[in-house]
């Protein structure tokens, strides 16, 4: 199963403040256990909204709104894609995040067998599983 661990953002990251050499060292930590135990798949910090842009759709119509955003406590800061064996090992490792305050979200992330209802040939599932392994590939 594949977990996105979602960082939540907070004033200072939507100002733009980068983490002192500290945090840095104890988030490479961090990283470097999820890496030895083989369960990172990504993981990246964001910029703040203010560097960001979001498309709203309505019908045929797209309309770009440039950042920031308001509702800090909305907005994402980092994540890390993990690959684990359940809900509760990803609890487990986000209880291990360096972090001194803050708010992190875990999301399991849907695989394609997750739609067989709604694909009962499996065709749809083929062609998803093609076309990971060609984006793997690098094709």
């Amino acid at each position: 199963m594949r977990f996105m661990i979602l960082v939540k953002a907070n004033p200072a990251s939507e100002s733009g403040q980068m983490p002192t050499e500290q945090e840095l060292t104890e988030m490479g930590r961090f990283n470097e256990e999820l890496v030895k135990a083989g369960v990172l798949l990504a993981g990246e910090g964001l910029h703040p909204s203010s560097r960001g842009a979001r498309v709203r759709f309505s019908g045929s119509e797209r309309t770009v709104v440039e950042g920031p955003f308001g509702a800090t406590s909305e907005l994402l800061a980092g994540f890390w894609l993990l690959q684990l064996k359940s809900r509760d090992e990803a609890v487990e490792w986000v209880k291990r995040i360096p972090f001194h305050e803050g708010e992190v979200e875990i999301r399991q992330v849907f695989e394609a067998d997750d739609f067989a209802e709604s694909d009962p040939s499996g065709e749809l599932r083929a062609a998803e599983r093609r076309l990971r392994e060609q984006a793997a590939a690098g094709a």
